[in-house]
């Protein structure tokens, strides 16, 4: 638990109450939360019709956004036919690169859950014709086991 002495509440956070503890407030801890798995590279999830309607040009007219994850600029996105890695490059964001993988070129994957001091969760996939796998590192929010039924259930077609 994180507490901050009287006084102390950055004027950005404005009247914010305290707890009876002294602690912060749920939503403050939470936007810090999220502000620490962004710079320390832990993917979250992201709505699908969000992505759905901002990467709508990207998809076949029969394909449908199943889950994203967003990892500070990049995003991890799962449709209906394949995988589409978003990788934002630069200091503005405006070059993208943008990598398809059908979910037929996947030889195995691995799910690593999060521990009681290990906070993060893993996901390990690999390609056909690539050694090393493309990894990824989730917040402990995410359920693990939805991406791991997901992926197990494009890739065993």
């Amino acid at each position: 638990m994180v507490v901050i002495a009287r006084g102390m509440w950055p004027t950005a956070w404005g009247n914010a109450r305290f707890t009876a503890r002294g602690a912060l407030p749920s939503s403050i801890k939470n936007s810090i939360m999220g502000l620490f798995d962004a710079l320390l590279g832990h993917a979250s999830e992201v709505t699908s019709d969000d992505i759905q309607k901002e990467y709508g040009t990207l998809l076949a007219p029969s394909e449908t956004v199943e889950r994203a994850y967003k990892l500070v600029r990049d995003l991890f996105i799962f449709t209906n036919k394949r995988m589409i890695l978003v990788d934002k490059q630069g200091i503005t964001g405006r070059k993208v690169k943008y990598h398809s993988i059908p979910y037929r070129s996947i030889t195995h994957f691995s799910i690593e859950t999060s521990g009681t001091f290990d906070l993060d969760a893993e996901l390990k996939i690999w390609i056909s014709g690539t050694e090393k796998p493309i990894e990824k590192t989730f917040n402990k929010s995410l359920n693990v086991y939805g991406l791991q039924a997901l992926l197990a259930e494009y890739v065993l077609r």
